[in-house]
């Protein structure tokens, strides 16, 4: 998947769950997607490459920057709590990211953050919400 695909996609995706907002604190070319003013989401261009930071399960962002060349740790981030999606990867001897995955991505990025506030500041019930819960 191209990196405009991917930053469009995530944005629209986002932009569909309660109490999200975008918010500039590092400046214009920085988007920070925000739940209830706490941050699980943050686009910008790393080296002239469209890319993404999402909140990710520290076990879950082992095994996704192995299987996916899209996928690093987290950019100027906690490297084990965040990820960078960059879309077009060398694809060689790995798997390509696709809508289905980077939707799972946001979802649970945005999900591990409301998960951390009170219950009753909690916009959704993060353990149903989006399908979430029904293996």
């Amino acid at each position: 998947m191209d990196p405009d695909t991917v930053l469009r996609l995530a944005h629209e995706q986002a932009m569909q769950y309660p109490s999200v907002k975008i918010d500039y604190p590092f400046g214009p070319d920085n988007a920070v997607y925000k739940v209830r003013g706490k941050m699980f989401m943050m686009a910008y261009e790393l080296r002239g490459v469209p890319s993404l930071n999402l909140k990710i399960d520290p076990l879950d962002g082992e095994v996704l920057t192995d299987a996916y060349a899209e996928i690093s740790p987290g950019y100027h981030m906690n490297k084990k709590h965040w990820i960078t999606v960059a879309g077009e990867g060398d694809s060689a001897g790995g798997d390509r990211l696709d809508a289905e995955l980077l939707h799972d991505l946001v979802l649970e990025s945005y999900c591990l953050v409301v998960t951390k506030m009170s219950k009753r500041d909690r916009p959704v019930d993060p353990d149903v919400f989006g399908g979430r819960g029904d293996d």
